[in-house]
């Protein structure tokens, strides 16, 4: 076992190991976070127009499906490396991780051909408004050519927070950002004598920032990392630890493809409710991503924690630090809350050219909205990272379908249109036709549900039992 794995492995107490872990991966989605952000001023300040920022708003949900087209080798991956390493076993992380590149790779190949034969369909299927489909249509051809990429960097980077190391993910995620930043902002001005692309220049930034992080990310474990080490050779299948992988990985793998669809789904609905519900919704959530920083740092070092510590057979200490880490996320959570409430408007204006630009105004409204259920979506984030990275990735799943796909989905609809169809029952519900707030609506409500289920799963403790 490394230094730095023994130490984590180790340690008594909740908050060193905690802040050690989570502190890199906030960083790294606080960089994430700014290109996001940077994309988002292009596009209203250069670019400035509606049919821009509802494609805008569509390549967001695009962004964060395709990293999620391979969460089966990545929860996988995790799960079992912080296991292997918590009980010692430096050797089997090791074969894990080659194992989880091998299924990495299948499953790159199958995203690819759909993103290159299917990105049309699916563009259509979204409901954007028409005269934005052109745009994200030409986005989503050069995002293409870098699935395999985008794999390999979500891999490198599960393999190595599940030994431990979340800091090496920090500095490729620098290089990443720092390119892509750097090289929208030219390509969409055409300053510095650069070519002036305006939008096609943001899916090339895009494009090569994460071509930049998939080299840097395989160089560092060819010479190795936190007791893992990539070697070419190891690159042969192992039938025992790919199931193994597999039977974590693919219920994990089909629960966080079932929030991406889920909320695809639902980014459909509001589609329907015009251009302008498509771009405020949009920017909306991109201002609301500044909570998922903390939030999703916690997520990470609650998973390679609990595992750690299950794979070290210490179910109670684990039990504690999954219960100190959700107060302190609410606290963050919270307080992100009542930035969105009070200031809103101002932060939204901060994208957009004109002072009163409709998009900023629905974007405002939103954030007041969902400002009420942050402190429930800090219990959500918490909780099932935690239950993903000790290996109990059914009770997500079903958690996930029930709140997600029965609630919100029929919600929204329900709320947001004066009608509701349901073609093969030859039925029609009466809507109470409240706009795009109704569908924000069904929202909240989604996350109350999910958070109090979640909270019982944890309370029961049958998650540290689980077997992987």
């Amino acid at each position: 076992m490394t230094d730095t794995t023994a130490r984590l492995a180790a340690r008594q107490g909740t908050w060193r190991p905690l802040l050690r872990l989570a502190m890199p991966v906030m960083a790294e989605e606080f960089l994430n976070l700014l290109v996001g952000y940077t994309d988002w001023w292009l596009t209203g300040k250069f670019l400035g127009t509606t049919e821009h920022q509802a494609a805008m708003g569509l390549i967001a949900y695009v962004l964060w499906l395709l990293p999620s087209m391979f969460s089966a080798a990545v929860i996988g991956a995790t799960a079992l490396i912080a296991r292997l390493v918590g009980a010692g076993d430096l050797p089997g992380a090791r074969r894990v991780m080659h194992q989880a590149f091998l299924v990495g790779a299948v499953l790159a190949a199958l995203a690819t051909a759909g993103v290159a034969f299917g990105g049309e369909t699916f563009v259509r299927w979204m409901r954007l408004d028409a005269s934005a489909v052109p745009l994200a249509m030409e986005y989503i051809a050069v995002l293409a050519w870098i699935v395999p990429a985008i794999m390999a960097e979500q891999v490198a980077i599960a393999s190595l927070r599940g030994a431990g190391d979340t800091r090496t993910g920090l500095l490729a995620k620098v290089a990443v950002n720092v390119v892509n930043t750097l090289l929208c902002t030219l390509l969409v001005t055409g300053s510095c004598g650069v070519p002036k692309l305006g939008w096609k220049g943001l899916a090339i930034g895009a494009s090569v920032g994460h071509l930049v992080g998939a080299v840097v990310l395989i160089l560092v474990l060819l010479r190795g990392r936190a007791g893992l080490r990539f070697e070419w050779r190891e690159l042969r299948p192992i039938a025992s630890i790919i199931r193994r992988l597999l039977r974590v990985g693919v219920p994990g793998g089909m629960d966080v493809l079932a929030v991406v669809g889920c909320h695809l789904t639902y980014f459909a609905i509001i589609n329907t409710l015009g251009k302008e519900a498509t771009a405020g919704h949009g920017l909306g959530v991109q201002i609301e991503s500044l909570a998922y920083c903390p939030g999703s740092a916690f997520q990470v070092a609650i998973a390679t924690l609990a595992g750690q510590l299950l794979g070290a057979g210490r179910a109670d200490e684990a039990a504690r630090t999954v219960r100190r880490t959700s107060l302190a996320a609410v606290a963050f959570y919270s307080a992100a809350g009542a930035v969105f409430y009070f200031g809103g408007l101002p932060l939204a204006r901060l994208f957009t050219a004109a002072s009163n630009d409709r998009a900023a105004e629905l974007a405002a409204l939103y954030l007041s909205i969902v400002a009420i259920s942050m402190p429930s979506l800090a219990l959500v984030v918490v909780f099932s990272g935690a239950l993903r990275g000790v290996g109990d990735t059914v009770w997500p799943l079903a958690v996930t379908f029930l709140g997600l796909a029965i609630l919100r989905i029929p919600g929204a609809c329900w709320l947001a249109w004066d009608e509701c169809t349901i073609s093969f029952l030859d039925l029609r519900i009466p809507g109470w036709g409240l706009g795009v707030i109704g569908a924000w609506y069904a929202m909240v409500f989604d996350v109350f549900v999910r958070s109090g289920l979640f909270l019982g799963r944890i309370v029961h403790g049958g998650w540290k039992r689980t077997i992987v």
